[in-house]
C-alpha cells in the first residue's frame, strides 16, 4: 500500500488525526478575515463586467495582422475613449472589445481603427451587443442560484438535519463571497463563462461537505448511549476519516483547471479561458476549505447547544475525571467495531497490561508449548 493509502487508512481508523474542531475558532477567524478582504475589494474596486453585461461593440480585424496586441489596444482606447480588450485569434485576426458605446460611436471607432491598422474599413467586422442580453443572463443566474440554495437546504434538512443544512448554506455563501471578491481584487473580466463557473463550483463544494456529513451521521447513531466520546470529538473523527478522500478529489479537480488558468490563460495568452478558469480554481479551493474547516465545526457548535449533547459532554468529562480511559476501544459509535473485545480475548491477543511480553507468550493456547 502506498504511503498516502496507509495514511488514509490510519486516519479512517482513528489511529492518527488532527483536531480540526478544537481549533475551530482559528479557522473561523481566518475565514472572517478572508471574507472581509473579499467584501472590501468588491466594494472598493467593484467587478469588471464584460461587454455582455455593459453593452458595446466587438470589432474583428482581417486575418494575419502584423500589429501587436498592446499596439492594437492603444489604438482602440484612443479611438473610443474607453478601456479596450484585445485578443489575438488563431488565424492571426484580432478581436477588439469596447464596452459602453452606441451605434454612431461604433462607426467612428471603426473608421479610426481602419486608419491606424492600415486596413480597409469594410474588412473590419463590427457587432453591437446590447446590455439587455447581459442583464437577462445575470437575472437568470441569480434565479438559478436562489433556487439551487433553497433546494440544497431542503434536501439536507430532510436527508440529515436542519443544523447540517444551515452549516452547508453558510459554507456555500462563504465560497461565493470569496470567489467574487477575488475577481474584484484581480480585476478579471466577468463574462457569462464566469457565471457558469460560479454555479459549477457550488456542486463541488457541496459534494465534499455531504461526504463528511454522511460519515458524521453514521458515526453519531445512538451517541447518547455511550460515555466515551462527545459530539465534537466524533465530528472531528469524521473529518479525519474523509480527509484524504477530500484532498484527492480536490487536487484531481484543480489540476486541469490550473492548466487552463496558468498555462492556457497565462502562458499561451488565451484570455478567454481566464473568466471561467479563475472562478473554478478559487471556488474549488474555497469549497474544500469550507467543508473541512467551516461546515463540520459549525455543525458541532450547533449540536452541542442541545440539552442532550450538553448532558453527554458532562458525562464524558466526568468519566474521564474519575479515571475513565477516553480512548478505550478507540472506535466511535456507529462504527463496525463499536464494542470492546472481552477481556479474556484481548489478553489472549496482546497479553495482560503491564505484563512482560515473554510471560504473555503462549496465553490463549491449549498449552504453553511453542508451535
Amino acid at each position: 500500500m502506498s504511503k498516502l493509502g496507509t495514511l488514509g487508512a490510519r486516519l479512517h481508523h482513528g489511529e492518527i488525526g488532527y483536531d480540526f474542531v478544537k481549533n475551530r475558532k482559528i479557522w473561523y477567524g481566518v475565514s472572517i478575515l478572508i471574507t472581509i478582504t473579499a467584501i472590501v475589494g468588491l466594494a472598493v474596486r467593484g467587478l469588471h463586467m464584460g461587454i455582455e453585461f455593459q453593452g458595446g461593440a466587438v470589432f474583428t480585424t482581417p486575418k494575419n495582422m502584423s500589429v501587436s496586441v498592446s499596439t492594437a489596444e492603444g489604438y482602440a482606447e484612443d479611438a473610443s475613449g474607453h478601456d479596450a480588450i484585445v485578443q489575438k485569434l488563431g488565424d492571426g485576426s484580432m478581436r477588439i472589445q469596447v464596452a459602453g458605446i452606441d451605434t454612431k460611436t461604433s462607426d467612428t471607432i471603426k473608421e479610426r481603427l481602419a486608419d491606424d491598422l492600415k486596413v480597409d474599413a469594410e474588412k473590419i467586422n463590427a457587432e453591437l451587443v446590447g446590455p439587455s442580453w447581459g442583464e437577462q443572463i445575470a437575472n437568470k443566474a441569480w434565479q438559478g442560484l436562489g433556487i439551487f440554495l433553497i433546494l440544497v437546504v431542503i434536501y439536507l434538512a430532510i436527508a440529515f438535519e436542519w443544523r447540517m443544512a444551515l452549516a452547508a448554506f453558510v459554507a456555500l455563501i462563504h465560497d461565493i463571497t470569496i470567489t467574487v471578491g477575488i475577481y474584484a481584487l484581480v480585476g478579471f473580466e466577468v463574462t457569462p463563462g464566469t457565471v457558469i463557473g460560479l454555479l459549477t463550483i457550488l456542486g463541488y463544494s457541496l459534494y465534499d461537505t455531504v461526504v463528511v456529513f454522511d460519515s458524521l451521521k453514521e458515526q453519531t447513531k445512538d451517541i447518547t448511549k455511550q460515555t466515551r466520546w462527545t459530539y465534537s470529538e466524533i465530528a472531528n473523527r469524521s473529518i479525519n476519516s474523509t480527509l484524504v478522500r477530500s484532498v484527492n478529489t480536490t487536487v484531481v479537480a484543480l489540476l486541469p483547471v490550473a492548466g487552463l488558468l496558468f498555462i492556457g490563460g497565462g502562458v499561451l495568452g488565451a484570455g478567454m479561458l481566464n473568466d471561467i478558469s479563475l472562478s473554478l480554481f478559487v471556488g474549488l479551493a474555497a469549497g474544500a476549505y469550507s467543508s473541512i474547516f467551516i461546515a463540520t465545526p459549525l455543525v458541532a457548535d450547533l449540536k452541542e447547544l442541545e440539552p442532550a449533547m450538553k448532558s453527554l459532554k458532562k458525562r464524558v468529562l466526568a468519566k474521564r475525571a474519575h479515571g475513565g480511559d477516553p480512548d478505550e476501544g478507540r472506535d466511535a459509535p456507529g462504527s463496525d467495531d463499536e464494542y470492546d473485545e472481552p477481556a479474556d480475548v484481548a489478553a489472549a491477543v496482546v497479553g495482560p497490561r503491564n505484563q512482560p511480553a515473554s510471560r504473555a507468550r503462549g496465553r490463549g493456547r491449549a498449552s504453553g508449548k511453542r508451535r
